[in-house]
């Protein structure tokens, strides 16, 4: 029999490419929806047929139960979080709720399912839980580049909820016996980001200069510093820490920092364009804490995993422009469509 995979925010960046990679190994895949009108969940509609969908809702341990219950899983992978980061200092409750007692719930879910009721009671066919960690967590960094054993100082909201999903992970593994890891993914990007990551804003931004639609980039701190991999690459991880024999938790990165600067030019240049003619500073955008500079050492991920990254930094600024331009000039042609058919 095929194993069994439900992925919260399945309809998010990371959970279509997760969805997309272990449809590929024979997996049946479930994903977790709160309601069926999902506004995201057209980045798996070409997926549809080959996915089972069930409700739950991390705010609400009744529905996390009742689908763990339903679909038998034999790997969780938690994705579903509110991931922008500077919204965390807007709305630092939800955030909470949702990126820390989220994983709570769905770690007690798995517990109450499978029967987990006495310490260090599980047994060889439980079910594999991954918990989606962040580089946000380092933070104010104790040192660089970041592994395993660097300590967490985290610099919002957001780092602080993915800091306690982490050690409530790593609790739940040392406590009961679960097979509970957490991968402390960096900055990882796809032409599937969400438009409000300054990668995608990027690229968003050139493709539409480029072809006339507008005339400015506002910026915040182009001096940040960050690790930007491809999430289809990191996705694989995500899978292979789940298939070692033993539960641990792992730094994935590239290795190699960009500055959001870098990321400008290399898109610019893509199109034949100079930055500088387009790009302006708004210090509204900059963070009320910055995390300078996030690095990873994702040795173990390579020795033990075997996990290595294949899209390079100026590779994929690249690939989202040319996806970015290729829609905006369909949206275009489409307009140019409705404007014919109004004559």
């Amino acid at each position: 029999m095929s194993k069994r995979a439900l992925i919260t925010g399945i309809t998010g960046q990371d959970g279509s490419y997760l969805a997309e990679h272990l449809l590929a190994q024979g997996y049946q895949v479930w994903g977790l929806m709160r309601g069926q009108a999902n506004p995201r969940k057209s980045r798996v509609s070409r997926l549809v047929s080959e996915l089972n969908f069930v409700d739950g809702d991390l705010m609400d341990q009744a529905s996390l139960v009742s689908a763990v219950d339903k679909v038998q899983p034999d790997e969780i992978y938690n994705l579903g979080a509110i991931s922008f980061v500077p919204m965390s200092w807007q709305q630092a409750e939800l955030v909470t709720e949702i990126n820390g007692m989220g994983v709570l719930r769905m770690l007690e879910a798995i517990r109450m399912v499978s029967g987990l009721n006495g310490s260090r009671s599980a047994g060889g066919s439980q079910m594999r839980f991954y918990q989606a960690s962040s580089s946000e967590m380092f933070g104010k960094v104790a040192e660089t580049p970041q592994c395993e054993t660097t300590i967490f100082r985290p610099r919002s909201p957001y780092g602080v909820a993915k800091t306690y999903g982490h050690f409530i992970t790593r609790n739940y593994r040392e406590s009961f016996g679960m097979y509970a890891v957490s991968g402390m993914l960096f900055n990882h990007e796809s032409p599937r980001r969400g438009a409000e990551f300054v990668t995608r804003k990027i690229s968003l931004a050139v493709a539409r200069i480029k072809l006339g639609y507008q005339d400015k980039l506002s910026l915040g701190n182009l001096d940040a510093v960050r690790d930007w991999g491809f999430a289809g690459d990191y996705v694989r991880a995500m899978h292979l820490m789940l298939q070692q024999d033993e539960p641990g938790d792992y730094v994935i990165g590239t290795g190699e920092m960009h500055s959001v600067r870098d990321a400008v030019r290399i898109a610019f240049e893509h199109v034949g364009l100079n930055w500088e003619d387009y790009v302006s500073i708004d210090p509204s955008l900059v963070r009320p804490a910055e995390v300078e500079i996030l690095c990873a050492d994702a040795e173990r991920a390579r020795t033990q995993l075997g996990w290595e990254p294949t899209v390079d930094f100026p590779e994929l600024m690249r690939m989202m422009v040319d996806s970015d331009l290729r829609q905006a000039s369909r949206e275009r042609e489409y307009g140019d469509l409705l404007l014919a058919a109004s004559w």
